[in-house]
């Protein structure tokens, strides 16, 4: 095929990064900023504070001699002592309101017997979540990026609202599980993919990487709105508005000239590239008239046969090299989900203020990501993100075992922002590299099945800090375990630095055969094994 017919010939014309891709990237970025904001939300709204088991005989709770500080847990129970060799079980609490006034903890009792409560809340996001990244992650393979973009924008905005009104828990456990598959998948997904097709090569990983530091902004977000909003109902209302933002999108941002190149709609792809091209000041002679397109049409006839194509999640695990390397990024982004959201909800644990605490634990990723960005073009991502697991999952491990005196915690606590400085830029890592390693005609739905096994290890995190029931370390060991491993699997897999993007589901499977960490060296590919640059058209792949 002659490479003026090739999708590729239009976009390289466009240039790596003007002012279209910038304008565009900017409202898709939005989408980052409210999908890390709803994620953690209920660390908030659904905070546990400190609290005193209040004695059944007391009649009068301002009398102080009367209340015994209760221990949070005791085989997950609480019992007051009220006598050298008496307890009781509480059955009323009075709580702590330093740091929170009303939550969903103090509403519905979350504590002692019902700590799963809380766990079970944080699950049903985070399946929302996972159901998400799987479903709207290949709708927008099938129906657009656009359209499952601003689908979710609406359902976000009406149940990130709407959640706050409900008062009985299995209702709220429900939706929460619905408002999970819009607020923190749909959008964000489909914005991200959006932006990584639109840009030139250059640019994709500084993209990339201001996407996750946009992400945790939201999360300083929360921390922020918690410190000052006190009230729950309000709180949860004040966050739901932030999917305000998302709604102009209809009218503001493209559908992705690829997908529609790929998708037979040629002449509304170099419509879309036209405006571009016009907003970047630049010129190139495209003639849109029906015959010439035509003449396109019938100069592709493999294309034709294979236009209405659907690729779904199975055609990832036919081909050995391709399955393989699926499974490795699979568990690459449970890894580093498990070890993110491990540390990130159990910031309430961490001594000091809670809204401080869980500002400081998402302010840390910015210097990492400027760490990732800097160093990512320079020594591969393979390196830099089994190196950053590894030294992350040492970090948690090592967090464990410091004592309990206030000078040993506050040593474990630095420790704990090193292991989230480096978890942090790994999983910033997977989503480029998860886009450059996949062909085109499934990356969205390699995003989003990355993206399932993130919200599943999310999903488990809330269970997972039950177990310190047991002991107090179990939750902090767990998590660094599997970070460790996923840390030393990453190493078998390609380099994509400086690599063609695979198109087809043949240049998926052919894509990084025999290059491995100990087979061309860990900071990247050998000369020899560099693929040679050719012309692969996006629309070949479809």
């Amino acid at each position: 095929m002659e490479k003026s017919t090739s999708i590729d010939f239009y976009m390289d014309n466009l240039g790596d990064f003007g002012k279209y891709q910038l304008r565009q990237f900017l409202l898709n970025l939005m989408s980052a900023f409210t999908a890390g904001l709803h994620m953690m939300a209920l660390v908030t709204v659904a905070a546990v504070p400190e609290y005193n088991c209040l004695i059944p005989e007391t009649e009068s709770e301002s009398n102080i001699t009367n209340w015994i500080v209760a221990p949070k847990f005791n085989n997950d129970s609480c019992q007051a002592i009220i006598s050298y060799n008496k307890t009781i079980n509480c059955e009323k609490w009075s709580f702590n309101e330093t740091y929170y006034g009303s939550t969903r903890a103090t509403q519905w009792n979350m504590i002692c017997d019902n700590r799963w409560m809380g766990s079970l809340a944080q699950m049903s996001y985070m399946f929302g979540v996972f159901t998400g990244a799987v479903v709207l992650g290949s709708l927008a393979d099938k129906f657009g990026r656009k359209k499952i973009f601003c689908i979710s924008a609406v359902a976000q905005l009406f149940l990130s609202v709407g959640v706050a009104f409900l008062n009985n828990y299995w209702i709220f456990i429900a939706t929460t599980y619905v408002y999970g598959i819009f607020g923190s998948s749909g959008s964000y997904i489909s914005g991200f993919v959006l932006t990584m097709e639109l840009v030139g090569p250059s640019k994709r990983s500084m993209c990339g990487i201001l996407f996750q530091t946009t992400f945790a902004s939201g999360i300083m977000a929360v921390a922020a709105w918690g410190y000052f909003v006190r009230d729950t109902f309000l709180l949860q209302i004040i966050y739901g508005l932030h999917s305000l933002m998302l709604i102009p999108h209809f009218w503001l941002i493209d559908e992705s000239p690829r997908w529609l190149w790929g998708q037979g709609r040629k002449e509304e792809a170099i419509k879309i590239i036209q405006k571009a091209l016009k907003t970047n000041n630049k010129t190139m002679p495209i003639l849109l008239e029906k015959e010439q397109m035509l003449s396109l049409n019938n100069d592709e006839p493999v294309i034709e046969n294979n236009q209405n194509r659907s690729y779904s999640i199975l055609d990832l695990f036919k081909t050995p090299n391709l399955r393989n390397n699926t499974i490795n990024v699979c568990l690459y982004w449970f890894a580093a989900s498990f070890g993110y959201y491990g540390i990130s909800l159990r910031t309430g644990n961490l001594p000091g203020n809670p809204y401080f605490m869980l500002f400081v634990m998402a302010a840390v990723e910015m210097p990492s990501y400027v760490f990732v960005t800097l160093s990512m073009d320079r020594v591969g991502r393979r390196f830099l993100s089994s190196s950053m697991m590894i030294v992350g999952g040492t970090a948690l491990l090592v967090s464990a075992f410091f004592p309990s005196d206030p000078l040993s915690q506050s040593i474990s606590t630095g420790i704990v922002f090193l292991g989230k400085f480096c978890i942090a830029g790994a999983f910033a890592i997977i989503y480029n590299y998860t886009v450059e390693r996949f062909p085109t005609v499934v990356r969205n739905t390699a995003i989003g099945l990355g993206s399932m096994f993130a919200r599943l290890a999310g999903g488990f995190t809330p269970l997972v800090t039950l177990l310190d029931v047991y002991d107090i370390r179990a939750p902090a060991i767990t998590f660094a375990l599997v970070t460790l491993l996923s840390g030393i699997l990453s190493t078998l897999l390609p380099e994509t630095l400086n690599t063609v993007m695979p198109q087809t589901m043949e240049d998926g499977e052919e894509f990084g055969k025999g290059d491995t960490c100990f087979t061309t060296g860990c900071f990247g590919r050998s000369k020899k094994k560099q693929p040679k640059q050719k012309d692969i058209p996006l629309e070949e792949s479809y």
